[in-house]
């Protein structure tokens, strides 16, 4: 095998070694990118993680934990998130549901809904979302050439022996396989033709469990629809701080009682007259400043002729008139 750089950059090169395929019948080297993960918001798991680009397109989680097995041994990977399930998570960070009800409920829902839910009513949300999600229809996902993935291990340990066991790689020349007998029985589903007919098949989802899907979906929707509808009751029967009753859309309800109509508008009197002796204190309070800084100038006046005086006074006393 033809030898090439250990590292580039903060990159150390990692090859892997691809057994010939039926569509290519010939053993090729991958090249794997890998330093330790620093990302621009730091997290907990940073230490003890690793920043892997330019994985292989048809990558899982059990290829790369093979992969590690066979560099460090057993017990040191725990997880992989692939570029495109990172961008999925943060997608999906709305639900379908939210993305689906109308901008009205939408709006009443966020504006007037509980600002922190209990963890039972988390729960219920998720598997009711889960429920009311199609089917997927394919076995297992591509990935885009060239993408990236972030490794959990076990501890900082564990990341300097993988970088340790890649400097051993380079100097053997006995690069790790990849995908081949080191992956679990059963864990990864096939590619191929294999995959595109599971594909096809799935595209014809089970009509019950299709139906399951919408029904989901349809319930949990009305559900959402008539908390925003009670939510917009609720507005048009409650006057708002200033005493005013809001309008929302969705038709005419029964108006506000006579006796609360009547305390509202008592409740904005108030208001109103407190305002205005509010207004009329600040008014008197400027009264009363200017009259201050008036008189303050008038003593200043009356002190600063006093002094003149008093100079001319001294001034007359020492005249000696001539003889």
């Amino acid at each position: 095998m033809a030898s090439g750089p250990a590292t580039i950059g903060d990159f150390s090169i990692l090859p892997v070694s691809i057994a010939p395929l039926p569509s290519f019948p010939k053993n090729v080297v991958h090249y794997l990118y890998v330093r330790r993960n620093a990302p621009k918001i730091p997290t907990a798991t940073d230490a003890r993680s690793l920043f892997l680009t330019n994985v292989p397109v048809d990558s899982t989680e059990a290829h790369l934990r093979a992969l590690f097995t066979s560099l460090v041994g057993a017990g040191r990977f725990e997880s992989a998130t692939f570029e495109d399930e990172r961008k999925d998570a943060h997608s999906l960070a709305q639900s379908p549901i939210d993305a689906a009800q109308p901008a009205h409920a939408a709006r009443l829902l966020q504006a007037h809904g509980k600002k922190r839910k209990r963890e039972d009513e988390e729960a219920q949300r998720a598997q009711e979302e889960a429920a009311a999600r199609l089917p997927s229809t394919w076995t297992r996902p591509l990935r885009r050439s060239g993408s990236t993935a972030v490794v959990l291990l076990a501890d900082e340990k564990s990341v300097a022996q993988v970088f340790k066991a890649i400097a051993k790689v380079h100097r053997k020349k006995k690069y790790p396989t990849w995908g081949g007998d080191d992956l679990p029985e059963g864990r990864v589903p096939p590619l191929g033709s294999i995959w595109l007919k599971t594909h096809n098949r799935l595209s014809y989802a089970d009509k019950e469990e299709l139906q399951a899907s919408v029904d989901a979906f349809s319930a949990l929707f009305a559900r959402r629809e008539q908390e925003a509808a009670e939510i917009a009751k609720r507005l048009r029967n409650e006057p708002d701080e200033d005493g005013f009753v809001t309008v929302t859309r969705g038709g005419r309800a029964a108006p506000a009682s006579r006796n609360e109509a009547e305390e509202a508008k008592r409740k904005m009197l108030e208001r109103a007259e407190k305002k205005k002796e509010e207004l009329t204190n600040f008014y008197r309070f400027q009264l009363r400043e200017r009259k201050k800084e008036e008189q303050a100038e008038l003593l200043k006046k009356f002190d600063d002729d006093r002094k003149k005086l008093e100079a001319m006074r001294v001034k007359r006393g020492k005249f000696v008139p001539e003889t």
